[in-house]
């Protein structure tokens, strides 16, 4: 969580019963709830306390088990999942032609973008290193840019150049898309993760 709030520059977590909220303070995302243990009675607790449209949660489990536990309001995402992996030295990768890489860090938050030889974005992702993990974060291609590896490529020099800054470990949320690229890459499944967001017109 700590890397994740320097990489979207978000207050600190502040810890609640049933576990982190961050204020994100954004138009339908007025603030998250991480609760990485969610039994029945910590939902009950949530749904009862939280009232305020546009909060979220992310519940490390799966859909089938905490979907039946939440209030009316509460809007289910597509599924997502945590993974994670080990972090080291490896040769940075080949850039594909017709691309440049550039790599940069500002305000703790470090960007690996692939750009076209016009300056556009082809593909990019970025990562924040609290402690020894580095959470990466944002991590997309452009349309019409796809399938041709420059994904893989940004991974890989996200993990080069944390490992560089001392990371060991790598931390991410993945789309179930995202999910069989980076599992490729060698990033194993944490836990599955269920987003909900309490929706206006469920209250």
């Amino acid at each position: 969580m700590e890397g994740w709030v320097i990489s979207r520059n978000a207050p600190r977590p502040v810890r609640e019963p049933w576990g982190l909220r961050v204020d994100v303070g954004l138009p339908g995302h007025v603030a998250r709830h991480i609760v990485a243990a969610p039994t029945p009675e910590t939902l009950r607790r949530i749904t009862s306390a939280i009232t305020t449209p546009g909060t979220w949660l992310k519940l490390c489990a799966p859909a089938e088990a905490v979907a039946p536990l939440l209030t009316s309001g509460w809007a289910v995402q597509d599924p997502e999942f945590m993974m994670t992996a080990a972090l080291a030295r490896h040769p940075a990768p080949v850039i594909p032609a017709g691309y440049h890489l550039a790599v940069t860090t500002r305000a703790g938050v470090t960007a690996a973008r692939l750009l076209t030889g016009a300056g556009e974005v082809a593909a990019r992702g970025q990562f924040a290193v609290a402690g020894t993990t580095a959470v990466v974060d944002q991590v997309e291609t452009a349309e019409g840019h796809r399938r041709r590896g420059l994904g893989t490529v940004v991974m890989r020099t996200i993990a080069v150049t944390a490992a560089s800054m001392g990371a060991r470990t790598g931390v991410l949320v993945a789309t179930a898309q995202g999910q069989a690229l980076y599992s490729t890459l060698g990033w194993s499944l944490h836990t599955p993760v269920t987003a909900a967001v309490l929706t206006a017109a469920g209250r």
